[in-house]
């Protein structure tokens, strides 16, 4: 009886694995995702159907459907005569055009950022919308708790979202105190039964937005690490920024759509503001409801449109095929490429594949640098003298398919010197990386480093 149990057990593992794999073949993005799931889904079933359960899925139901015509949709006229026109096709793909008429503010690190954060909360008057992948319960997350509170009592309309991943420590008593308090408070979910027990689909964004009239983005979360006081990842190096003008409607309208998709309620949203400086800015909001790998595009568009130099900021380097590609053509074009990565660990898996595509970019011209200080946490692009993007946005497959991210694109030439002077201070506390760190590692080490890439699609 218990041997016939067992036959029947691994008989219906192996159909289940078979009708998962064909699943897996079907919808897997990548082909290297799909080996993956396939042969592991028909050879050993019982080691991979439940984290297939929870990791398979690349495309998030129900979301495109439901708020396919809110966000803006308005085409630019088509590309300027002036460096605009680089990103025309990036334009085209967003169905958004640059929007002129923004006052800017780089934010250096967590103390200015929060700094400039809690002073534009105290001013707000109307409505205030507050979206971070974490929130812990501590010295940071509750000062953001008690600033959140007394905004609600003044009679703001206080959102709040956060991921449920993201923020899994959070205690329930953070957010029952906030929704006692007047806040309306929620976790980004699946909300959706297709989508349910997926563990990829996460929302990465973080955007503060005030009033409607500014608003804030970048890399940082609400937690005591992010202002580098959580040895022996400190110091935090981070990067946010504040804008003021007509793209911060479209911040609205991100949070707006993840509002609905939780609540099933429309969040009204306050007029455009009035254009109140000289940069033009595009938002660039990526998620695996796209038809297209938003992400990834991106980045490879940026790339593609530097002439003199192409430097990127990001804590988890495992790009795909095409940005490689745009990097390696960047390269023999004579573009300076440079990348800036961390020299410690916070996840150690990432942390052994970036290296491995550290040792790949090196033999093919690209400059990287690790960060020496503490853990290098910004999402920074810069392009030539006159463009440059903070955000959400890592260079892995996780930020390219399976978040939801949201970055500022910025044409303007004040604003690229000022990230230029910000790298350029980061390259100076950095060491350059080249082929020896690989070739020099145990023979261990180096396994392991190739083991990790294999985990690239989910990384």
């Amino acid at each position: 009886m218990t041997l016939s149990l067992f036959g029947d057990v691994v008989l219906l593992l192996q159909v289940l694995g078979i009708l998962a794999a064909a699943h897996a073949l079907m919808h897997t993005r990548t082909p290297q995702g799909a080996i993956g799931w396939v042969l592991g889904l028909l050879l050993l079933p019982a080691l991979t159907l439940v984290p297939y359960l929870f990791l398979g899925a690349s495309r998030f139901r129900g979301y495109l459907r439901r708020h396919r015509g809110a966000a803006p949709r308005e085409r630019s006229a088509g590309p300027s005569e002036d460096d605009e026109g680089r990103y025309a096709a990036l334009v085209a793909m967003l169905c958004r055009p640059f929007r002129a008429g923004h006052r800017l503010r780089l934010l250096v690190d967590g103390d200015a950022a929060f700094e400039a954060i809690f002073a534009a909360i105290a001013e707000s008057r109307h409505t205030l919308l507050v979206q971070f992948f974490i929130f812990h319960d501590d010295g940071l997350g509750r000062r953001m708790q008690q600033a959140l509170l007394e905004r609600a009592a003044a009679g703001v309309r206080v959102c709040v979202l956060y991921d449920g991943v993201g923020s899994h420590d959070l205690p329930r008593h953070y957010v029952e105190t906030l929704r006692a308090g007047g806040v309306a408070i929620h976790p980004f979910a699946t909300h959706r039964l297709r989508n349910r027990f997926q563990l990829n689909f996460r929302n990465h964004r973080k955007i503060v937005v005030v009033d409607g009239e500014r608003a804030f983005i970048g890399g940082l979360n609400v937690g005591d690490e992010y202002l580098g006081l959580k040895p022996p990842l400190a110091p935090w190096r981070d990067t946010h920024m504040e804008l003021a003008g007509p793209a911060v409607t479209d911040l609205q309208q991100l949070f707006a759509d993840d509002w609905e998709w939780i609540t099933g309620a429309p969040l009204p949203l306050h007029p455009a503001p009035a254009p109140d400086g000289s940069a033009r800015v595009l938002v660039v909001a990526s998620g695996p409801a796209d038809l297209q790998e938003t992400g990834s595009l991106f980045i490879t568009a940026a790339i593609n449109a530097a002439r003199q130099r192409i430097w990127l900021a990001t804590p988890y380097f495992v790009p795909d095929h095409s940005v490689r590609a745009a990097l390696q053509l960047a390269v023999f074009r004579g573009v300076d490429v440079r990348v800036l990565i961390p020299s410690r660990p916070d996840h150690h898996t990432v942390f052994l594949a970036s290296t491995m595509h550290a040792y790949y970019a090196v033999r093919a011209g690209v400059r990287l640098f690790r960060y020496q200080p503490g853990f290098m946490h910004q999402k920074v692009v810069l392009v030539d003298d006159d463009c440059a993007s903070v955000g959400s946005l890592n260079l892995d497959s996780r930020s390219f398919r399976l978040n939801f991210e949201a970055n500022a694109l910025v044409l303007d030439r004040d604003f690229a010197q000022q990230v230029e002077g910000m790298l350029e201070r980061d390259f100076a506390q950095s060491r350059e990386v080249d082929a020896r760190e690989y070739l020099d590692a145990s023979y261990l080490r180096r396994v392991a480093m190739h083991v990790a890439r294999l985990f690239d699609p989910i990384l």
